[in-house]
């Protein structure tokens, strides 16, 4: 049975359960500063633009996230997706026009993964901005079946396979769904923290100043030993679909 998709203003009551669904991030991509205030302002600001997909007993087995932000003439800005989330809640906050939307996040159950539900919301997402106005969702994916984080991501996100379709998993369900792979976003995410943070996030030392290469993440991360830091700087990829409003 394909699930029901419903936003989370037509099922506010499943607030109470909604952060009850296992995922299967990386414990260091739930810190990132900007994406955690925006998680905290979902049920205030954004809930038109949060899908959920409930399998027939009405449980969440798959969330996709979406947020209108403002976003400056010119290319599609190098600080992706912390940008977008940022100029989101700024912008919400301070009561202006948003005039894009962004998709922030997609997450499936993960005895789920791999069964085309990931898809399923990539669509739903694009059809709700449709529906809330806007021409383009804009996506800042995060092309997570790169194994070479010494790799360019320059060179990686627009390497095809013989059938013309990119060779990371996710950017290809993207271009499967009509998406149009547009610019890297260099710093589109950064995650700082004390080196106490980072060894508790990932079991290693953190000992040593210079690159760390960390387990689910798309390059090293930056390790300052001599002032107790690290951060991570993960670049994207800018997707555009259009919607069809």
């Amino acid at each position: 049975m394909e699930p029901e998709i419903v936003t989370l203003a037509e099922r506010p009551d499943l607030m109470e359960v909604f952060w009850d669904m296992d995922t299967s991030w990386p414990e260091f991509m739930k810190h990132d500063p900007i994406g955690n205030s925006y998680y905290s302002c979902l049920e205030e600001y954004f809930t038109e633009c949060v899908l959920m997909a409930l399998d027939d007993s009405g449980r969440i087995v798959a969330k996709a996230f979406s947020a209108p932000f403002t976003l400056p003439e010119g290319d599609l800005p190098d600080a992706g997706w912390d940008f977008a989330l940022r100029s989101a809640v700024l912008t919400r906050a301070r009561g202006g026009s948003p005039n894009a939307i962004t998709a922030a996040e997609i997450a499936v159950e993960p005895g789920r993964q791999g069964t085309g539900l990931s898809a399923v919301m990539l669509a739903a997402l694009r059809d709700n901005a449709g529906r809330l106005g806007y021409r383009e969702l804009l996506a800042p994916v995060r092309p997570n079946g790169r194994t070479d984080v010494r790799e360019p991501m320059e060179a990686y996100a627009f390497r095809t396979r013989d059938d013309g379709l990119p060779v990371d998993p996710w950017l290809r369900v993207h271009v499967r769904a009509g998406g149009r792979i547009d610019r890297v976003a260099r710093r589109s995410m950064c995650i700082p923290g004390t080196l106490e943070e980072w060894r508790e996030w990932t079991g290693l030392p953190f000992d040593t100043t210079g690159p760390v290469v960390v387990p689910g993440a798309l390059v090293p991360v930056l390790c300052d030993a001599e002032h107790g830091t690290a951060t991570y700087v993960e670049p994207n990829v800018w997707v555009r679909h259009a919607t069809g409003a």
